[in-house]
């Protein structure tokens, strides 16, 4: 793994619905496109069911000799921060989501150490929406990852929502990373 840490910013590797650019810039204030990487033995999957799209939500599992296509965003620590709580990952484990470290690797070969969102509990595999899945195929498309790969995207089989979407929610949970956990005195 190359020596990439760096004291003023994080790496994510982003491959679902947050390679979006409207939804990734309205939860980080700065992010950087850094590069399309890939993330080998694993792919996409769905499961549980997202409130905002009506299906199955995004996420990795492993999966020997697969692959999963995404990028590389640079992101401030705030910025982390700020995307880490709309995913509601949590220190203490419990959130939706953990942060889970790993390698992935750009179209010429470089490596990156990463930090990627994992899902803390996949519940029933569920089919993710029409809308949902053209969400994330906008994202793909924007950074022109691999036709192949967003080829396969286009084959996941889909639902129709049952209303409207995406649900807007009304609790920005941006405002959790601004929170702190310092309570004082006891």
């Amino acid at each position: 793994m190359r020596d990439f840490y760096s004291t003023s910013y994080q790496l994510y590797f982003i491959y679902g619905s947050d390679m979006n650019v409207e939804q990734i810039t309205a939860r980080c204030l700065n992010p950087e496109l850094f590069v399309v990487a890939r993330l080998s033995d694993h792919r996409i999957a769905f499961f549980g069911h997202s409130k905002i799209w009506d299906g199955g939500e995004e996420c990795l599992i492993r999966a020997p000799g697969e692959e999963v296509w995404g990028v590389i965003f640079q992101l401030s620590f705030s910025d982390a921060d700020r995307l880490d709580a709309w995913q509601d990952v949590r220190l203490d484990g419990c959130g939706a989501h953990f942060l889970y470290p790993d390698e992935v690797v750009d179209i010429h070969g470089n490596s990156y150490p990463v930090l990627l969102m994992k899902r803390n509990f996949l519940g029933e595999p569920a089919p993710p929406t029409e809308e949902y899945l053209q969400h994330i195929i906008a994202g793909a498309d924007f950074h022109a990852l691999p036709s192949a790969y967003i080829s396969a995207l286009k084959r996941i089989k889909t639902k129709k929502a049952s209303f409207p979407v995406p649900q807007k929610s009304t609790f920005d949970r941006a405002l959790l990373a601004q929170l702190s956990c310092d309570c004082g005195e006891v």
